[in-house]
């Protein structure tokens, strides 16, 4: 699939935007701005991206307690984005959904949703409107590995696949529900064969590679909007930080991260740009530089 040089350069933008706001948040929250968690995305920027712009604006997403990167990437607002997480009133839910709830309604957003795999029947439920109302529109949650082995999980993807539902289902396996690494709760090391039990296509892509995923969403989302039913793509991704700001990381070594962090999907789409000369150093560069991030600092602001 033939993607421009706009497309790549704009997957790289907001690829770099997530990873900034994440590190912001991150700071605002050691510094006791934040009141709650924060569970940052950092790493797994190429799945939410790749998917994203697969999309069409008025396609839904619902999304996780770690989806800053979700929001964003579907063009949501990081300054709204910062003002919920600090609990001001000029943020997309008035400060009251704070960072695990942020809902963007604007840019397609259904919402962050805390309870694992809870955002999968929302989006089920949007692709059920959205055909019975004749509407050319996709639905896709996102969730993240721990949510297979839940009967929101089971029921929903069962009922989408009956009814030739428009969804794709993304799933971002990161590695670890939590603490629990998904060796332990499951079985099968390639998740996307759990598509087989429900009759639709299961496709597993490597999650640092933002054109690979995107490729993959494209096909996923055409099939879906044509009516030929969902599919379920599987992202293998990882998170460089633990799985909330701060946590000690006890069940986790040190090197495994570091071994993880040589795939970082950002300077590996800088490098491929610059090798391939579709893009040179100084114009990246450039990017990183106009990625500002404006964040409220006191209660006042």
């Amino acid at each position: 699939m033939k993607v421009s040089k706009n497309m790549q350069v704009e997957m790289y933008r907001r690829m770099v935007r997530i990873r900034e706001f994440e590190l912001a948040a991150i700071d605002l929250f050691k510094r006791g701005q934040v009141k709650g968690a924060v569970h940052p995305y950092i790493g797994q920027e190429a799945s939410g991206v790749g998917v994203c712009m697969a999309l069409r604006k008025n396609d839904l997403i619902a999304g996780t307690h770690r989806s800053h990167g979700h929001n964003l990437a579907k063009g949501a607002d990081a300054g709204k984005m910062f003002a919920e997480i600090l609990g001001k009133e000029t943020g997309y839910c008035k400060g009251r959904g704070g960072s695990m709830h942020i809902a963007a309604f604007d840019t397609g957003s259904l919402g962050a949703l805390a309870v694992v795999g809870s955002g999968i029947p929302i989006a089920v439920g949007a692709a059920l409107g959205f055909k019975m109302q004749g509407q050319d529109r996709v639905a896709v949650p996102f969730t993240g590995d721990a949510c297979v082995n839940t009967g929101n999980w089971h029921e929903s993807l069962n009922m989408a696949s009956i009814w030739d539902l428009p969804v794709v289902f993304v799933l971002e396996n990161n590695h670890y529900g939590v603490s629990t690494n998904i060796r332990n709760s499951t079985n099968i090391e390639d998740l996307s064969v759990r598509a087989k039990s429900y009759g639709i296509p299961g496709v597993r892509v490597d999650g640092f590679d933002v054109a690979a995923v995107y490729e993959a969403a494209v096909e996923a989302v055409e099939r879906a909007r044509g009516g030929n039913g969902p599919t379920l793509l599987v992202t293998e991704s990882y998170r460089f930080e633990g799985h909330y700001a701060g946590e000690p990381e006890v069940y986790r070594e040190r090197e495994e991260v570091l071994e993880y962090r040589k795939k970082d999907p950002i300077p590996r789409l800088k490098k491929y740009l610059v090798e391939k000369k579709i893009a040179n150093r100084g114009e990246l560069d450039a990017v990183d530089g106009q990625v500002v991030t404006v964040t409220p600092m006191g209660p006042g602001n």
